[in-house]
């Protein structure tokens, strides 16, 4: 039997290609104006929630994205928010532990936050 014959691809564009590789680091995230930052007043008694279920569910993922810890997600997010204009404030790390399980996230993402 005999082998086949293995083509190489040679780059003959290292500008383009070059181009091409510096834009797969690139990061984009979509901040809505209109997305629901704050938690809407449920009318029951006690204390009400400040941030809303997207407001900690964005900053969850954000963690388990990056591997951070809930201090650094918070600093992440805070300079996301400056950058992008918004004056939304940041919930506190210390909110953002508790309420993982009642925020509705996909179970890859809870597994991910216990394991560690």
């Amino acid at each position: 039997m005999s082998k086949c014959d293995l083509t190489r691809y040679h780059t003959t564009n290292w500008f383009d290609y070059s181009a091409s590789l510096r834009k797969r680091g690139s990061l984009l995230i979509w901040l809505d104006n209109d997305m629901t930052w704050l938690a809407p007043h449920k009318g029951r008694p006690g204390r009400p929630l400040v941030f809303s279920n997207a407001a900690i569910q964005l900053c969850l993922l954000i963690k388990v994205l990056f591997k951070l810890p809930l201090r650094q997600t918070t600093g992440m997010l805070a300079s996301l928010l400056l950058m992008a204009g918004l004056d939304w404030g940041m919930p506190d790390y210390t909110k953002l532990s508790p309420t993982a399980k009642d925020v509705g996230l996909p179970n890859l993402v809870l597994a991910r936050r216990w394991a560690a």
